[in-house]
Formats: structure tokens, C-alpha cells, sequence
């Protein structure tokens, strides 16, 4: 009995001998294949990850997609596609449209009044037909939670998921009979064919097949880094400098009720952006039913009457560089919207609880406080932003291309 048991445990010791050669024999196949697959990730690394540095005073809540993290290399290439006008689909140098045709940097990514093609602020599209509004500017949309455009109807809230984020607009604009009037494919089969764009796109997505969903990634990743923080303003918080007394009347006016009462929708000293991104009727008209309705007003939007008549109040940033001035363009000049404000103003059921001094038309301001004013608005002005080389046009494109 004694010698059967002695039996069974040497053959079952033999057998974990046997198992164990086998699992020595294999590990090396299993240490090859971890590296292989190690090997394999090194050939795609992983995009370096690009942290903006919040200026001082800014707010720290970034509107940054999870799906859509910022990288070097998605920047990199955003940047090429928002100068490169053959996104539009087309090569002709006669039907080259892209972001920058119409953004220009020079004017804080707006078209400007005085754009060399687009006389007068409205640009219009490859087919001539013109935006339905004036253009709003592309600078510190990083911080833009309430929605994009006139009205803010591309906002998470959207229920067509196709048009809630900045990087919708790409897509939108390729489109739109008023811009690009191309199709996405037609866009996303051109780019794939320029030979540099494919590496570019395996850098910052790890995967050299170019869509248009990643097209818009780039440019937006891009546009978020289009930052303005150094204006003669920003230089006074920080310390740097002071104001002159006329310009520190100007501020104390636009931070008053009293005064001219431009801080409750554009913002102040505890608000650099200069804009709360919300939407207000001003007090611009009176009617808005029947031709006087705009399609695009806030109310289109959410339906509320309360906001018939109500788009965005801009970012006064580099103000002087974005007329003309309102939704429609309707006032040519920064002297022409602060007369408006002092004297010009329209009462309607409608109107902005926020506008105080409606019951006077306007804050009656005297010729020395709009000279005031003015002087503050324009020392907002950042020429540091509307010069960067970071945000300029590459000079050569990833296929050696010059665009010229």
C-alpha cells in the first residue's frame, strides 16, 4: 500500500516537472510578444499633452471637450488647416476658402470692416451669397460655456447632437451655402491626398486616415489657444502700469450704473473677458414680429419671448479692430454704438431688465464722458494677441505648398 502511494506521488511529481519545463520553454515566446506589442505602441506615441497657462485674473473653468484633449501635435495641425484653403474641398486657386479667409488675425479672427475682399464687414461665401449676420470674433472662446454664434444655439443643450460644440462649426462651415458650400467628404478626401497631411494626423490622433470629425479636433484644439491677455488694462491689473486719468474715468463709467452701465453684460474688473458670452436685447429695435422677426435671435433658440431681439454681447476686446458694430452691422463705428447707448435706445416688452437707462433712451452721456469711455474701451486693445506669430499663417504647408 505504502509502495503504490510513494508510486502515485512520484508520477505526479514528474508530471509538475514536466509542466514546468513547458511554461520555461514558453516564456520567452511570451516575454517576445510583450515587447512586440511594447514596440508596437513606441511606432505610434502617444500626442504630447499642451496645458494652457490661465493669465492672472482670468477664470480657471476651461471649456475643453474630454473627447478632444489639447496635444502639441493636434494644434500643430490645426493650425495648417485653418489657414489651409483647399479644406474647402476644391484645389483651383480661385475656390481656396478656408477659417482664414474670413478670421483674419490682424482684426482678432473677425473679418473688420476694411477686409480686403469683404468691404463693409459681411463676408460671404465661394458662392457670393453673404453671411446671414456680421462675423463674431474667434479670442478667448476657451472660456465660452453659454454657446457659439449670434445666438448661442451650438451649446450642449442642442438637441441635434451634430451642433453642440466649437468644433461643429468646422463641419458647419464647410458646408454652408454661405461659406465653403462644399461636402465633407469631398473636404476630407482632399486633405488625405496631400502628401504630409496623413503623418501629421497619425501624430495627433494616432491614425493617418484623415475625417472630418478630426479636422474639426485640430482647428478647434487650435482656435482654444487663441488667448488675449495683454492688453494696457491687463498690464494695469497686473501692476505693470497705470491708466491715464481719462482712461480711468472711462472705467469708472463703465463700471457704474450711474455711468454708462456697460459692465453687467460685457463685464469688468472681475470679468477680463469682457463679455459674459450671454444674450440680451439692448434696445436696438422695437418690432419683432413679421419682416422685423430674425430667424437667428436667442428666441429661435430657446423660445422664450423674453429673448425676441436678444444675441450675444461681445467680448470689447480689440473692439476697435471688429466693426462693424452688432448682430446686423448697423453702426460703422465705435463713436457711432456709444452714441447709441447714450442717447438712441429703443423700449420694447422685450427689452433686457439689465438696460437701466431705457426710461431716457440712454445713459445721456456729455461729450467728455463718451471721449472717457472710449478711452477705456480702447485700452482694452491687445496688439500682442493680433500679432502673434503662434496664431499667424504657416509659410510653407506640410506638402511644401505656399499657398501662392
Amino acid at each position: 500500500m505504502e509502495s503504490r502511494r510513494l508510486l502515485v506521488k512520484i508520477l505526479y511529481f514528474r508530471l509538475m516537472l514536466q509542466a514546468l519545463a513547458m511554461v520555461l520553454i514558453a516564456l520567452p515566446l511570451l516575454l517576445s510578444s510583450c515587447r512586440n506589442d511594447k514596440e508596437t505602441d513606441e511606432d505610434t506615441p502617444e500626442p504630447t499633452p499642451y496645458f494652457i497657462d490661465v493669465p492672472r485674473f482670468f477664470p480657471t473653468l476651461l471649456n475643453i471637450p474630454a473627447d478632444n484633449p489639447m496635444t502639441v501635435e493636434g494644434i500643430a495641425l490645426g493650425r495648417y488647416l485653418f489657414y489651409d484653403g483647399r479644406i474647402s474641398g476644391r484645389d483651383h486657386p480661385d475656390s481656396l476658402m478656408t477659417c482664414a479667409t474670413c478670421h483674419l488675425q490682424s482684426r482678432s479672427f473677425e473679418c473688420g470692416i476694411d477686409h480686403p475682399k469683404y468691404t463693409g464687414g459681411y463676408p460671404f461665401g465661394i458662392t457670393g451669397i453673404p453671411t446671414p449676420h456680421v462675423m463674431l470674433p474667434l479670442i478667448n472662446l476657451v472660456w465660452n460655456h453659454e454657446g457659439y454664434l449670434w445666438n448661442g444655439v451650438i451649446h450642449p443643450s442642442n438637441p441635434n447632437t451634430s451642433k453642440r460644440r466649437l468644433e461643429d462649426l468646422v463641419w458647419m462651415g464647410i458646408v454652408a451655402p454661405h461659406e465653403m458650400n462644399s461636402d465633407t467628404n469631398r473636404a476630407k478626401a482632399l486633405i488625405q491626398s496631400i502628401p504630409g497631411y496623413p503623418e501629421l494626423f497619425r501624430k495627433a490622433f494616432g491614425s493617418d486616415v484623415v475625417t472630418v470629425e478630426r479636422m474639426a479636433k485640430a482647428i478647434a484644439q487650435f482656435i482654444r489657444t487663441f488667448i488675449s491677455s495683454d492688453s494696457r488694462f491687463d498690464q494695469y491689473l497686473r501692476g505693470e502700469l497705470q491708466l491715464t486719468p481719462q482712461e480711468l474715468n472711462g472705467f469708472v463709467l463703465f463700471s457704474t450704473e450711474s455711468g454708462a452701465d456697460c459692465f453687467h453684460c460685457h463685464g469688468g474688473s472681475g470679468n477680463p473677458l469682457f463679455t459674459t458670452n450671454l444674450f440680451y436685447n439692448n434696445g436696438k429695435d422695437s418690432l419683432f414680429t413679421g419682416p422685423f422677426e430674425d430667424p437667428r435671435d436667442r428666441y429661435h433658440v430657446t423660445g422664450n419671448p423674453a429673448d425676441l431681439g436678444a444675441y450675444k454681447a461681445t467680448t470689447l476686446r480689440n473692439i476697435i479692430y471688429m466693426g462693424p458694430y452688432m448682430h446686423d452691422g448697423r453702426f460703422k463705428t465705435l463713436d457711432e454704438v456709444i452714441d447709441f447707448y447714450s442717447d438712441e435706445l429703443v423700449n420694447s416688452p422685450y427689452i433686457n431688465p439689465l438696460m437701466h437707462h431705457i426710461a431716457t433712451n440712454g445713459a445721456k452721456l456729455t461729450p467728455t464722458e463718451k471721449a472717457d469711455l472710449k478711452a477705456f474701451i480702447l485700452c482694452l486693445t491687445d496688439t500682442v494677441f493680433l500679432s502673434n506669430p503662434a496664431f499667424s499663417r504657416p509659410a510653407v504647408f506640410p506638402d511644401g505648398w505656399t499657398g501662392k
